[in-house]
Protein backbone atom coordinates (compact mmCIF):
# COMPACT_ATOMS: atom_id res chain seq x y z
CA UNK A 1 0.00 0.00 0.00
CA UNK A 2 1.18 3.48 -0.68
CA UNK A 3 2.36 5.48 2.41
CA UNK A 4 -0.38 8.30 1.39
CA UNK A 5 -2.50 5.89 2.15
CA UNK A 6 -1.83 5.51 5.72
CA UNK A 7 -2.05 8.97 6.06
CA UNK A 8 -5.20 9.25 5.07
CA UNK A 9 -8.76 9.47 4.99
CA UNK A 10 -10.25 7.45 2.16
CA UNK A 11 -13.94 7.68 1.25
CA UNK A 12 -14.51 7.17 -3.00
CA UNK A 13 -11.74 9.06 -4.89
CA UNK A 14 -12.16 11.64 -1.83
CA UNK A 15 -8.82 11.49 -0.05
CA UNK A 16 -8.33 13.33 2.91
CA UNK A 17 -5.20 14.33 5.13
CA UNK A 18 -5.37 16.02 8.73
CA UNK A 19 -3.09 17.98 10.16
CA UNK A 20 -4.09 19.14 13.56
CA UNK A 21 -7.04 19.04 16.25
CA UNK A 22 -10.69 19.67 14.85
CA UNK A 23 -11.48 21.03 17.97
CA UNK A 24 -12.88 24.21 17.14
CA UNK A 25 -16.41 25.25 18.59
CA UNK A 26 -20.02 25.95 17.65
CA UNK A 27 -20.70 28.70 15.61
CA UNK A 28 -17.08 28.77 14.35
CA UNK A 29 -15.57 30.49 11.69
CA UNK A 30 -14.17 28.02 8.98
CA UNK A 31 -12.18 28.84 6.02
CA UNK A 32 -12.04 26.84 2.87
CA UNK A 33 -9.82 27.81 -0.23
CA UNK A 34 -9.95 25.45 -3.39
CA UNK A 35 -5.94 25.32 -4.39
CA UNK A 36 -6.32 25.57 -7.82
CA UNK A 37 -6.29 28.64 -9.53
CA UNK A 38 -7.60 30.59 -6.93
CA UNK A 39 -4.11 29.87 -4.71
CA UNK A 40 -1.71 28.58 -6.83
CA UNK A 41 -1.69 28.86 -10.34
CA UNK A 42 -1.05 25.22 -11.36
CA UNK A 43 -3.33 23.52 -14.48
CA UNK A 44 -4.38 19.72 -14.49
CA UNK A 45 -7.18 19.81 -17.63
CA UNK A 46 -5.18 17.52 -19.88
CA UNK A 47 -3.17 14.72 -18.63
CA UNK A 48 0.34 16.35 -19.48
CA UNK A 49 -0.20 18.81 -17.39
CA UNK A 50 -1.21 16.77 -14.61
CA UNK A 51 1.60 14.70 -15.23
CA UNK A 52 3.93 18.22 -15.87
CA UNK A 53 2.38 18.99 -12.01
CA UNK A 54 3.23 15.65 -10.16
CA UNK A 55 6.74 15.99 -10.83
CA UNK A 56 6.85 19.96 -10.23
CA UNK A 57 9.11 20.94 -6.87
CA UNK A 58 7.67 22.67 -4.27
CA UNK A 59 9.31 25.99 -4.81
CA UNK A 60 8.65 25.50 -8.11
CA UNK A 61 4.81 26.29 -7.58
CA UNK A 62 3.23 29.80 -7.95
CA UNK A 63 0.99 31.12 -6.03
CA UNK A 64 -1.57 33.21 -7.56
CA UNK A 65 -0.84 37.18 -6.99
CA UNK A 66 -1.24 38.15 -3.53
CA UNK A 67 -2.97 34.68 -2.23
CA UNK A 68 0.12 34.19 0.37
CA UNK A 69 -0.30 37.26 1.87
CA UNK A 70 -3.94 37.41 1.98
CA UNK A 71 -4.01 34.07 3.65
CA UNK A 72 -1.21 35.54 5.86
CA UNK A 73 -3.12 38.40 6.93
CA UNK A 74 -6.74 36.87 7.58
CA UNK A 75 -4.84 34.09 9.52
CA UNK A 76 -3.11 36.53 11.16
CA UNK A 77 -6.00 38.89 12.31
CA UNK A 78 -8.13 35.90 13.06
CA UNK A 79 -5.45 34.83 15.45
CA UNK A 80 -5.76 37.75 17.42
CA UNK A 81 -9.23 37.63 17.98
CA UNK A 82 -10.16 34.22 18.80
CA UNK A 83 -9.75 31.72 21.70
CA UNK A 84 -8.91 28.72 19.39
CA UNK A 85 -6.00 27.28 19.27
CA UNK A 86 -5.23 26.78 15.65
CA UNK A 87 -6.78 28.77 12.01
CA UNK A 88 -9.60 26.74 10.92
CA UNK A 89 -7.58 27.12 7.40
CA UNK A 90 -8.53 24.21 4.56
CA UNK A 91 -7.66 23.14 1.22
CA UNK A 92 -9.32 21.44 -1.56
CA UNK A 93 -7.86 20.17 -4.76
CA UNK A 94 -8.28 18.27 -7.55
CA UNK A 95 -4.37 16.85 -7.81
CA UNK A 96 -3.97 13.48 -6.48
CA UNK A 97 -2.84 12.35 -3.32
CA UNK A 98 0.79 11.32 -4.16
CA UNK A 99 1.02 14.99 -4.88
CA UNK A 100 0.39 15.80 -0.99
CA UNK A 101 3.88 16.15 0.08
CA UNK A 102 5.25 18.85 -2.44
CA UNK A 103 1.80 20.63 -1.88
CA UNK A 104 2.28 20.98 1.94
CA UNK A 105 5.77 21.82 1.86
CA UNK A 106 4.97 24.51 -0.19
CA UNK A 107 2.41 25.78 2.12
CA UNK A 108 4.72 25.67 4.96
CA UNK A 109 7.18 27.94 2.22
CA UNK A 110 4.32 30.63 2.84
CA UNK A 111 3.79 30.76 6.06
CA UNK A 112 0.26 28.79 5.97
CA UNK A 113 -0.77 25.50 7.81
CA UNK A 114 -4.06 24.12 7.31
CA UNK A 115 -5.89 21.68 9.32
CA UNK A 116 -6.89 19.38 6.58
CA UNK A 117 -6.13 19.18 3.08
CA UNK A 118 -8.43 17.04 0.36
CA UNK A 119 -7.39 15.16 -3.00
CA UNK A 120 -8.80 14.06 -5.69
CA UNK A 121 -7.66 10.63 -6.46
CA UNK A 122 -6.91 11.52 -10.20
CA UNK A 123 -4.40 9.05 -11.64
CA UNK A 124 -6.92 6.13 -12.05
CA UNK A 125 -8.53 8.36 -14.76
CA UNK A 126 -5.26 8.39 -17.13
CA UNK A 127 -6.29 6.29 -18.82
CA UNK A 128 -8.52 5.73 -22.62
CA UNK A 129 -12.35 5.89 -21.51
CA UNK A 130 -11.89 8.13 -18.23
CA UNK A 131 -10.16 11.32 -18.89
CA UNK A 132 -12.95 13.35 -18.83
CA UNK A 133 -13.04 12.26 -14.98
CA UNK A 134 -9.95 14.86 -14.74
CA UNK A 135 -11.99 17.80 -15.15
CA UNK A 136 -15.29 16.34 -13.75
CA UNK A 137 -15.30 18.17 -10.51
CA UNK A 138 -18.67 18.73 -8.83
CA UNK A 139 -19.19 15.50 -7.51
CA UNK A 140 -15.50 15.70 -6.20
CA UNK A 141 -15.71 18.64 -4.21
CA UNK A 142 -19.69 18.81 -3.24
CA UNK A 143 -18.49 15.83 -1.43
CA UNK A 144 -15.41 16.85 0.24
CA UNK A 145 -17.36 19.82 0.93
CA UNK A 146 -20.08 17.37 3.11
CA UNK A 147 -17.09 15.21 4.39
CA UNK A 148 -15.59 18.59 6.28
CA UNK A 149 -19.49 19.87 7.00
CA UNK A 150 -19.47 15.98 8.74
CA UNK A 151 -16.54 16.89 10.90
CA UNK A 152 -18.43 19.99 12.63
CA UNK A 153 -21.64 18.82 14.21
CA UNK A 154 -22.81 21.82 15.03
CA UNK A 155 -23.45 25.13 13.57
CA UNK A 156 -20.76 27.14 11.97
CA UNK A 157 -20.30 29.54 9.23
CA UNK A 158 -17.83 29.19 6.19
CA UNK A 159 -16.08 31.58 4.21
CA UNK A 160 -15.23 29.89 0.66
CA UNK A 161 -12.85 30.33 -2.31
CA UNK A 162 -12.81 29.25 -5.94
CA UNK A 163 -12.52 30.34 -9.52
CA UNK A 164 -13.94 30.63 -12.93
CA UNK A 165 -11.98 28.20 -14.37
CA UNK A 166 -13.81 25.15 -13.41
CA UNK A 167 -17.67 25.47 -11.68
CA UNK A 168 -16.87 26.53 -8.22
CA UNK A 169 -19.87 28.98 -8.13
CA UNK A 170 -22.18 26.03 -9.03
CA UNK A 171 -20.77 23.77 -6.32
CA UNK A 172 -20.61 26.21 -3.42
CA UNK A 173 -24.40 27.19 -4.08
CA UNK A 174 -25.34 23.38 -4.50
CA UNK A 175 -23.25 22.57 -1.09
CA UNK A 176 -25.35 25.50 0.44
CA UNK A 177 -28.73 23.83 -0.91
CA UNK A 178 -27.97 20.64 0.58
CA UNK A 179 -27.14 21.88 4.10
CA UNK A 180 -30.23 24.18 3.92
CA UNK A 181 -32.30 21.12 2.34
CA UNK A 182 -33.45 23.64 -0.24
CA UNK A 183 -34.21 21.01 -2.76
CA UNK A 184 -35.60 17.75 -2.32
CA UNK A 185 -34.21 14.30 -2.49
CA UNK A 186 -35.46 13.86 -6.43
CA UNK A 187 -34.50 17.75 -7.56
CA UNK A 188 -31.13 17.00 -5.78
CA UNK A 189 -30.42 14.08 -7.56
CA UNK A 190 -31.74 15.35 -10.80
CA UNK A 191 -29.44 18.31 -10.50
CA UNK A 192 -26.12 16.40 -9.47
CA UNK A 193 -27.08 13.55 -12.59
CA UNK A 194 -26.99 17.12 -14.93
CA UNK A 195 -23.24 17.85 -13.85
CA UNK A 196 -22.27 13.71 -14.26
CA UNK A 197 -21.86 12.70 -10.74
CA UNK A 198 -21.85 9.13 -10.34
CA UNK A 199 -24.22 7.01 -8.39
CA UNK A 200 -21.82 6.04 -6.06
CA UNK A 201 -20.73 9.53 -5.14
CA UNK A 202 -24.65 10.79 -5.28
CA UNK A 203 -25.26 8.55 -2.66
CA UNK A 204 -22.22 9.00 -0.65
CA UNK A 205 -23.43 12.89 -0.59
CA UNK A 206 -27.14 11.87 0.49
CA UNK A 207 -25.71 9.71 3.40
CA UNK A 208 -23.44 12.81 4.43
CA UNK A 209 -26.38 15.10 4.21
CA UNK A 210 -28.32 12.77 6.53
CA UNK A 211 -25.34 13.48 8.87
CA UNK A 212 -25.36 16.46 8.69
CA UNK A 213 -27.66 19.67 10.96
CA UNK A 214 -30.32 21.05 8.32
CA UNK A 215 -28.41 24.65 8.51
CA UNK A 216 -26.84 26.81 5.84
CA UNK A 217 -23.11 27.17 6.96
CA UNK A 218 -22.07 29.40 3.93
CA UNK A 219 -21.80 33.18 4.71
CA UNK A 220 -19.62 34.39 1.43
CA UNK A 221 -17.86 32.96 -1.56
CA UNK A 222 -15.43 34.35 -3.28
CA UNK A 223 -14.94 33.52 -6.85
CA UNK A 224 -10.97 34.20 -8.39
CA UNK A 225 -11.33 35.89 -12.11
CA UNK A 226 -8.97 33.64 -13.54
CA UNK A 227 -10.22 33.38 -16.88
CA UNK A 228 -12.21 36.96 -17.19
CA UNK A 229 -15.21 35.40 -16.95
CA UNK A 230 -18.46 38.37 -16.54
CA UNK A 231 -19.08 39.40 -13.21
CA UNK A 232 -22.51 40.15 -13.93
CA UNK A 233 -22.41 36.17 -14.72
CA UNK A 234 -22.54 35.48 -10.72
CA UNK A 235 -25.70 37.17 -9.94
CA UNK A 236 -27.69 34.63 -10.28
CA UNK A 237 -26.06 32.62 -7.36
CA UNK A 238 -27.07 36.13 -5.43
CA UNK A 239 -24.79 38.79 -3.74
CA UNK A 240 -22.98 36.33 -1.54
CA UNK A 241 -20.90 35.04 -4.29
CA UNK A 242 -18.24 37.63 -5.11
CA UNK A 243 -16.20 37.39 -8.22
CA UNK A 244 -12.98 39.45 -7.85
CA UNK A 245 -10.52 40.49 -10.49
CA UNK A 246 -7.13 39.95 -7.87
CA UNK A 247 -6.61 39.95 -4.01
CA UNK A 248 -6.46 43.09 -3.55
CA UNK A 249 -10.22 43.64 -4.33
CA UNK A 250 -11.22 40.34 -2.07
CA UNK A 251 -8.61 42.33 0.44
CA UNK A 252 -11.02 45.31 0.42
CA UNK A 253 -14.13 42.82 0.75
CA UNK A 254 -12.40 40.89 3.90
CA UNK A 255 -11.87 44.46 5.81
CA UNK A 256 -15.61 45.67 4.77
CA UNK A 257 -16.37 42.56 6.68
CA UNK A 258 -13.73 43.28 9.60
CA UNK A 259 -11.98 39.89 8.77
CA UNK A 260 -9.06 42.13 7.79
CA UNK A 261 -7.82 45.49 8.85
CA UNK A 262 -6.60 48.49 7.15
CA UNK A 263 -3.18 47.92 7.10
CA UNK A 264 -3.33 44.24 6.44
CA UNK A 265 -4.91 45.80 2.95
CA UNK A 266 -2.05 47.35 2.68
CA UNK A 267 0.50 44.49 2.75
CA UNK A 268 -2.06 42.42 0.20
CA UNK A 269 -1.58 45.89 -2.50
CA UNK A 270 2.50 45.96 -1.73
CA UNK A 271 2.72 42.52 -2.50
CA UNK A 272 0.85 43.04 -5.57
CA UNK A 273 2.82 46.11 -6.54
CA UNK A 274 6.65 45.07 -5.47
CA UNK A 275 6.25 41.10 -6.76
CA UNK A 276 3.71 41.14 -9.43
CA UNK A 277 3.96 43.97 -11.36
CA UNK A 278 0.96 45.76 -10.37
CA UNK A 279 0.46 49.43 -10.66
CA UNK A 280 -1.32 52.41 -8.63
CA UNK A 281 -3.81 52.90 -11.42
CA UNK A 282 -4.48 49.15 -11.42
CA UNK A 283 -5.10 48.78 -7.97
CA UNK A 284 -7.48 52.05 -8.19
CA UNK A 285 -9.07 51.21 -10.87
CA UNK A 286 -9.98 47.62 -9.00
CA UNK A 287 -11.32 50.01 -5.90
CA UNK A 288 -13.39 51.53 -8.10
CA UNK A 289 -14.80 48.41 -10.01
CA UNK A 290 -16.09 47.66 -6.44
CA UNK A 291 -18.06 51.17 -5.89
CA UNK A 292 -19.18 51.07 -9.15
CA UNK A 293 -20.36 47.66 -8.61
CA UNK A 294 -22.37 48.35 -4.74
CA UNK A 295 -19.78 45.77 -3.33
CA UNK A 296 -18.13 48.35 -1.34
CA UNK A 297 -20.20 50.69 0.69
CA UNK A 298 -19.51 54.87 1.26
CA UNK A 299 -18.83 53.87 5.18
CA UNK A 300 -16.16 51.37 4.42
CA UNK A 301 -14.25 53.61 1.92
CA UNK A 302 -14.53 56.50 4.41
CA UNK A 303 -12.44 54.35 6.63
CA UNK A 304 -10.12 52.47 4.42
CA UNK A 305 -9.32 55.49 1.62
CA UNK A 306 -7.24 57.74 3.77
CA UNK A 307 -4.66 54.77 4.84
CA UNK A 308 -4.58 53.74 0.77
CA UNK A 309 -3.71 57.26 0.40
CA UNK A 310 -1.01 57.24 2.87
CA UNK A 311 0.74 54.71 1.62
CA UNK A 312 0.28 56.30 -2.19
CA UNK A 313 -1.74 52.41 -3.33
CA UNK A 314 -4.66 55.55 -4.47
CA UNK A 315 -4.05 58.70 -5.29
CA UNK A 316 -4.45 61.58 -3.39
CA UNK A 317 -7.14 63.49 -5.33
CA UNK A 318 -8.97 59.96 -6.00
CA UNK A 319 -13.16 60.83 -6.86
CA UNK A 320 -14.81 57.34 -7.38
CA UNK A 321 -16.32 57.64 -10.94
CA UNK A 322 -20.04 56.82 -9.14
CA UNK A 323 -21.38 57.83 -6.09
CA UNK A 324 -20.77 54.55 -3.47
CA UNK A 325 -24.17 53.63 -1.90
CA UNK A 326 -24.28 53.40 2.10
CA UNK A 327 -24.74 50.24 4.11
CA UNK A 328 -28.58 49.41 4.09
CA UNK A 329 -28.09 45.42 5.96
CA UNK A 330 -25.73 44.91 8.33
CA UNK A 331 -25.54 42.03 11.01
CA UNK A 332 -22.48 42.71 13.63
CA UNK A 333 -19.38 43.00 11.40
CA UNK A 334 -20.72 42.03 8.50
CA UNK A 335 -22.14 43.65 5.63
CA UNK A 336 -25.02 42.04 3.98
CA UNK A 337 -26.56 45.14 1.65
CA UNK A 338 -25.37 48.16 -0.29
CA UNK A 339 -28.07 50.81 -1.23
CA UNK A 340 -28.29 50.36 -5.00
CA UNK A 341 -28.03 46.47 -4.97
CA UNK A 342 -30.74 44.38 -6.77
CA UNK A 343 -30.23 40.84 -6.15
CA UNK A 344 -30.85 38.80 -2.84
CA UNK A 345 -28.15 37.83 -0.86
CA UNK A 346 -29.40 33.94 -1.42
CA UNK A 347 -31.87 33.13 -3.82
CA UNK A 348 -34.81 30.98 -2.97
CA UNK A 349 -33.23 28.62 -5.76
CA UNK A 350 -30.95 28.98 -8.39
CA UNK A 351 -31.54 28.23 -11.70
CA UNK A 352 -28.52 25.87 -12.24
CA UNK A 353 -29.45 23.72 -15.38
CA UNK A 354 -29.28 26.93 -17.94
CA UNK A 355 -25.46 29.00 -18.04
CA UNK A 356 -25.62 32.35 -19.46
CA UNK A 357 -22.36 33.06 -19.39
Amino acid sequence: MSRWKWRSEILGDVVFFSYGEMTHQEGSEIYVWDLDKTYLDTSWQTPRELWRTIFEKSFQKRNVPGTSTLVSCVKSHWMKNRSEESFPLFFITASPPQMEGNISEKLEIDGILPVGMFFKDNLKNLRPGRWRRLSQQVGYKVQALMQLRSKFPGEITQVLWGDDSETDATIYSLYSDICARRWSEKELIKLLKYYQVTKEQIDTILDLQDQCLEHDPVEKVYINLAVDTDPEYYLKFGRRVLPTYNSFQTSLDLFQDSRIQAEEVIKVAQDLMMNYGFSADELQSSLDDLVRRRILAEESLERILPTLQENEVIVSDYIPSVSPGKVESQVGDRIFGVEGEMEPWIPEQIDYLHDYR
